[in-house]
C-alpha cells in the first residue's frame, strides 16, 4: 500500500471521528428518543387494551344487573359513561323497562343513547316510535320516522298511521315496505297480514318484490 493511500485513509478516519464528535450527541439523543417512542407506543397500546377490557367487564356487569332485575341496574348502566358499551347497555335496559311496563322510563333511556353511535340511531328511533305508538302518541312516532326509508321503519310508520285511523296511508307504507324486502324475508309474512287488514293485496306486491 502506498504511503499516500495510508495518509488518505488516516485523513478519512480523522474526518469521521471529527464528524462523530460534532454530531454524536445528536445521534445518541435520536436513538434514545426513538426507543422512547417505541416504548411509549407499546405502553399506550397495552393501556388501551387494559381500558377496553375493563370497559367490557363493566358493560357485562351492567347487563347482568339488568337481566337480574337489580334495582340499581340503571345506575350501573349510567356509570358506563358515554361510549358504545353504554349505548348497547341502554338498549338492553330499555327493553327490560318496556317488558316491565315502564314505558316512559324505556323511552327516556332510549333517548339518552349517545347520538355519536350513528349505527344505532335507526334502531333507537324505531324502538322509541313503537313505544310512542303504544303510549297513544302516534303523531310523534310519525314525526320521528318521517324521513326513514328502511322496511322496518316503514312498517312502524304504517302502524302509527293505522293507530291514527289513516288506513290508506298505512296501506301505502306497508306496500312500500314490502317492495324493499327480499321475497324470502321472514318479515314479509307479518307485513302481508297487516296489509290485508287494511284492505291491501299482499299477493300482488309479493310477486314483484326482488330488491
Amino acid at each position: 500500500m502506498a504511503i499516500d493511500d495510508i495518509l488518505d485513509e488516516h485523513e478519512q478516519s480523522e474526518r469521521v471521528l471529527e464528524w462523530l464528535r460534532r454530531n454524536g450527541a445528536g445521534l445518541i439523543a435520536g436513538v434514545v428518543l426513538g426507543m422512547a417512542a417505541i416504548g411509549g407506543w407499546k405502553f399506550w397500546e397495552e393501556r388501551q387494551q387494559q381500558q377496553q377490557m375493563a370497559a367490557a367487564g363493566r358493560y357485562q356487569a351492567a347487563v347482568d344487573a339488568v337481566e337480574a332485575g337489580d334495582p340499581k341496574a340503571a345506575e350501573k348502566v349510567e356509570a358506563l359513561g358515554a361510549n358504545v358499551y353504554a349505548s348497547l347497555a341502554k338498549l338492553r335496559l330499555a327493553k327490560a323497562q318496556a317488558d316491565a311496563g315502564q314505558r316512559d322510563a324505556a323511552i327516556a333511556t332510549l333517548r339518552s343513547v349517545e347520538s355519536a353511535e350513528h349505527l344505532l340511531e335507526p334502531i333507537v328511533d324505531q324502538r322509541v316510535a313503537r313505544l310512542l305508538i303504544a303510549a297513544g302518541q302516534a303523531d310523534e312516532a310519525v314525526s320521528l320516522l318521517a324521513d326513514s326509508t328502511s322496511p322496518a321503519a316503514l312498517e312502524i310508520l304504517g302502524d302509527a298511521q293505522l293507530a291514527k285511523g289513516e288506513r290508506e296511508a298505512a296501506r301505502a307504507r306497508y306496500v312500500e315496505a314490502l317492495g324493499k324486502l327480499e321475497v324470502g324475508s321472514p318479515q314479509r309474512r307479518l307485513l302481508e297480514l297487516k296489509l290485508t287488514e287494511v284492505g291491501g293485496a299482499p299477493a300482488a306486491t309479493a310477486t314483484g318484490a326482488t330488491s
